[in-house]
């Protein structure tokens, strides 16, 4: 069921408000955290996701009456955020994960979420990047063989695709362009490979792309109407997703986590134009958009299907986040100052 207007804000006053709508736990997701076992193990929770997905995790129990340890892991390059999380009553871990003695010395519990990886700067470093996105998988998933993971992936590990083809699904074979994508395909196998061979549930989920009002590519091209810059249209499509939807949807996963792992794309229904998004920005900042390239007929695209019927439809509708990222960015609110690269077609990113 989508929400009515009357049941979120008309603009997001500022950051408090931001952090509170996308941390709001959804029915589905007090459900099942109400009725899974064991408390959560968070791996590289000081990310862009990881925050805003804790506190969602620590709000559902409160609402659901159930008390578990949630456990957030980082090097926590930001000390802000580690103190953020333990002001929610997240406990907190600080350290590499690349260590092995590390790794091994972490609790053991029940739930696991990965979403450690390196993605922008990777064609700089790319053994740093293999090791982020394919060997640490790894030794993560052997370590934790007796819990249930679930464990973000990326919709890059998918071909390019017609634009007219509704995006790639689960069922298609990966083809990813760049070693970027290859790598991340490394990291879904080796969780496979584990799940196959311990018999541990496991969800794979293939994000793309979530936005929210500091970062994403609604941001990104707001940003270059708003500063009078061409937009690219190489890239003309995207598929886009709230991210508190996607953090519902991912909470919600750990009900149909699985052996064999269970694969699921997770991102919006729309397929997005970038050059209507432009002028829809556009007419908000009362500037004429200018463009450079041509909408190719391929794009980066993904069915999230699957997982609409597990979870519903995104209870956020994209002309709210345009009218939403549009006010925000007149209003010069934070941001978090992270590009997507969305125009890459090349996979380098």
């Amino acid at each position: 069921m989508t929400l009515s207007e009357k049941d979120f804000p008309s603009i997001i006053e500022n950051e408090n408000v931001l952090d509170d709508l996308l941390s709001k736990p959804s029915p589905q997701v007090v459900d099942v955290i109400s009725q899974i076992d064991g408390d959560f193990l968070l791996l590289g929770v000081n990310g862009k996701i990881g925050i805003s997905l804790a506190r969602m995790i620590k709000r559902a129990c409160d609402l659901a009456g159930v008390k578990k340890r949630v456990v957030g892991v980082s090097r926590f390059s930001s000390p802000e955020g580690r103190r953020t999380l333990e002001e929610f009553g997240v406990e907190t871990l600080m350290g590499d994960l690349l260590d092995r003695n590390f790794l091994e010395n972490l609790p053991s519990l029940k739930n696991v979420i990965f979403m450690a990886a390196m993605k922008f700067g990777s064609s700089e470093n790319l053994p740093f990047m293999w090791a982020m996105n394919s060997y640490l998988p790894g030794l993560v998933a052997e370590k934790y063989c007796e819990s249930k993971i679930v464990t973000y992936s990326t919709g890059c590990v998918y071909p390019l695709v017609r634009v007219d083809s509704g995006g790639s699904k689960e069922s298609d074979a990966p083809q990813p362009v760049g070693e970027y994508g290859q790598s991340c395909l490394g990291r879904e196998r080796m969780f496979q490979f584990i799940s196959e061979k311990m018999k541990t549930p496991i969800a794979i989920i293939r994000l793309n792309y979530a936005v929210e009002m500091r970062y994403g590519v609604l941001v990104d091209i707001a940003l270059k109407i708003k500063n009078d810059q061409v937009v690219d249209l190489n890239m003309g499509y995207f598929n886009a997703i709230w991210q508190g939807d996607a953090n519902a949807m991912v909470l919600s996963s750990f009900a149909h986590c699985s052996a064999p792992a269970n694969i699921l794309n997770i991102t919006g229904p729309e397929t997005v134009s970038v050059r209507r998004v432009a002028e829809q920005f556009g007419e908000l900042f009362n500037k004429k958009p200018a463009f450079v390239g041509q909408e190719a007929e391929t794009a980066l695209l993904s069915d999230a299907g699957k997982a609409f019927k597990l979870f519903g439809y995104p209870q956020i509708p994209l002309q709210q986040i345009i009218q939403w990222t549009g006010d925000w960015i007149m209003k010069n609110q934070p941001l978090l100052q992270k590009p997507t690269h969305f125009e890459v077609r090349n996979g380098n990113f």
